[in-house]
């Protein structure tokens, strides 16, 4: 790990230095959703693959407000004392996904330990408000663990999103560093309780590698994922947003990422890994591989 001082991160191999971006086509995504006043996470956590994700039709629409309560090693957004709730978000992100004309809506959020539900209610009312479009999108959630409050993950579960996501970033020994306020056991239990109470509805995870894991603890992560219900995975290469997060252990190269693609296949998971790959991308083609439409 390179936390407090440690040896610089590792030079950028030339599989990622060669990843370009179509700027012009994010500036026009980007004045579209300003519009409506809104924010997605793919800018807030500084996605690499923003632009091809906008321009497949996918979007993550980021709730709750954009101030978290956690501050995890690894992340760009902001952390702190959040505003209030603005209620009327969700009558804005539906009218930004028709705007745009989305078929694949991800809804995440900073994560809102303030909050009696843990910001359960800002997902259910902005899957309603998608539900009441004249052309609805399919409605895949991304959420925060809720501190193992089953209960509300049983609300958003009951409002019916096609998919549910909930990351488990990286792999048990690592929480106390990268993910502090965070617990393995709780991702887990999010994961388990969807494919328990809601068997038909698409569960989702996704790990990052580059943080000073190993080949066998990401595999075990896999099995337990398996275990747990999950079935679809994304692993991506974490990449250090700015100067002020935990630094790059090593970049794993292609040929990994394809083997961790054929162990979670041979654990019965749809796996979609690379260095780019992120928990929302290719987000539509994820549910329709699933689901086989």
């Amino acid at each position: 790990m390179s936390f407090g001082g440690r040896a610089p991160a590792p030079i950028l191999p030339e599989w990622i230095r060669a990843r370009k971006m179509q700027l012009g086509e994010l500036h026009e995504v980007k004045k579209r959703m300003r519009a409506g006043g809104l924010h997605t996470v793919c800018e807030e956590a500084r996605c690499p693959n923003r632009t091809e994700c906008f321009s497949r039709g996918t979007a993550t629409f980021l709730i709750n407000g954009r101030v978290c309560t956690r501050n995890c090693s690894y992340c760009s957004i902001a952390h702190g004392r959040p505003q209030a709730v603005d209620s009327d978000e969700p009558r804005q992100l539906a009218e930004a996904a028709e705007r745009m004309g989305l078929e694949h809506v991800v809804i995440t959020a900073v994560d809102r330990d303030d909050l009696p539900d843990g910001g359960a209610t800002g997902f259910v009312e902005a899957i309603r408000a998608l539900r009441r479009l004249a052309r609805p999108p399919a409605i895949e959630v991304l959420t925060p663990d809720f501190r193992a409050d089953l209960e509300a993950v049983d609300r958003i579960i009951e409002a019916g999103p096609e998919v549910y996501n909930h990351n488990v970033e990286t792999v048990p020994r690592l929480y106390r560093e990268v993910r502090r306020s965070g617990r393995y056991e709780w991702a887990m239990d999010v994961l388990r309780r969807v494919a328990e109470t809601a068997p038909a509805m698409i569960r989702k995870s996704g790990i990052m590698v580059g943080l000073g894991e190993t080949r066998d603890e990401v595999v075990e992560v896999l099995g337990d994922l398996a275990e747990a219900g999950c079935q679809v995975v994304t692993i991506g290469q974490y990449l250090q947003p700015t100067g002020k997060q935990v630094k790059v252990d090593r970049f794993w190269a292609p040929d990994e990422f394809a083997e961790l693609e054929e162990i979670g296949t041979s654990k019965g998971l749809e796996v979609f890994a690379g260095p780019f790959v992120r928990s929302s991308y290719r987000a539509e083609e994820a549910f329709l591989r699933v689901t086989g439409s």
